[in-house]
């Protein structure tokens, strides 16, 4: 402890000089909502970024997802949250954007939105987002082409570039729904493709997720999306646009195809609670009980978080499971319940 230092001088009552904090045991039993996906495995809720060059095909992939997520269709190999979105064509007429609408989809669904004008960061925009967002509680996506309409600054810094996004990343959080900003490239090539962003790199920092679009030749109809944030895996995404729909349909994945059933263990057990219904005792017991009904080894820990991070798949499946203490002893209460089942 420093010595010299002198508690008299603090207010140690004013909630202004205590951290807020949790301890690891309470964090690790806590029940945090999972991460919702506009795309599942490729657009999660927060601030995402999808930069290109000029005319390179940017609003049309726009435009597309707006149109798939609103109807709750596939996007490429990934399944959608389906729900209310907004598109901000702000470089587009109504006359230029009904147009294009109907060239990616002869259903036009009705939950999708579109405006031609909004107004600025930190003059109205965010007021605006939250109106609508009011208006239409199921929004899931809120897309703003192009980024540079909607900013105030016209310095590049990395202070000045983070806190002008870090405002839509907060408004992002504060309404649970993804927020999207098209953007442009710099010119200059660059090895890593997320370099090539315009701006400083306040820009990346602040975004949860970043795409790049980026062809190997400017009259090609191959392209690469490059893909990477916080919670989705780095992928590329190869993908060809097609002139007579407009839309950009998919070739290849870096990654392996998003898996859409659980992973073994957690099939496992889904299988044991349809078939004991309940189970409630220590997690040593908890884990006999398993590998005796699977034959699976697992460790403890590792089954717990696999568990955690599949709650809602799980949830999905009919089976819930609560952490407790009892004696001293880490336990868990797992149910199935058949009505909850959506397969």
């Amino acid at each position: 402890m420093n010595e010299n230092y002198e508690f008299d001088d603090l207010d140690l009552d004013s909630i202004e000089n205590q951290l807020q904090t949790v301890d690891g045991v309470t964090l690790a039993d806590m029940y945090l909502p999972p991460i919702k996906y506009a795309i599942k495995e490729l657009l999660p809720q927060g601030l995402a970024m999808l930069s290109g060059s000029m005319k390179i095909g940017k609003s049309w992939m726009t435009l597309d997802w707006c149109v798939r997520i609103a109807k709750g269709e596939n996007i490429w190999n990934y399944p959608t949250t389906k729900g209310t979105t907004l598109y901000l064509s702000l470089e587009d007429s109504n006359t230029r954007l009904q147009d294009r609408l109907l060239s990616v989809t002869n259903e036009v669904p009705p939950n999708v939105h579109f405006a031609i004008s909004c107004k600025t960061i930190g003059n109205g925009l965010e007021e605006q987002i939250r109106y609508f967002v009011g208006e239409h509680p199921d929004t899931v996506l809120v897309a703003i082409d192009i980024f540079q309409k909607i900013r105030t600054t016209t310095e590049i810094n990395y202070g000045g570039d983070y806190s002008e996004t870090e405002i839509l990343k907060s408004l992002a959080t504060e309404l649970g729904i993804t927020i999207l900003l098209v953007h442009h490239v710099r010119k200059k090539e660059d090895e890593d493709p997320f370099n090539m962003m315009s701006g400083s790199n306040g820009l990346a920092g602040c975004a949860d997720t970043i795409f790049v679009l980026k062809k190997s030749k400017r009259c090609s109809s191959d392209a690469t999306l490059f893909c990477t944030g916080r919670d989705i895996e780095y992928r590329e995404i190869d993908i060809r646009f097609e002139k007579e729909t407009c839309t950009w349909s998919f070739i290849s994945d870096s990654a392996e195809n998003p898996e859409t059933l659980l992973p073994r263990p957690m099939q496992k057990l889904v299988e044991m609670m349809k078939d004991k219904s309940a189970f409630s005792g220590s997690n040593a017991e908890f884990m006999e009980e398993f590998k005796s009904y699977t034959g699976i080894e697992i460790h403890t820990n590792v089954m717990k978080k696999m568990m955690k991070k599949h709650r809602l798949e799980l949830e999905e499946n009919g089976v819930t499971f609560e952490d407790c203490k009892r004696n001293n002893d880490r336990c868990i209460d797992i149910s199935y319940d058949p009505s909850a089942d959506n397969r």
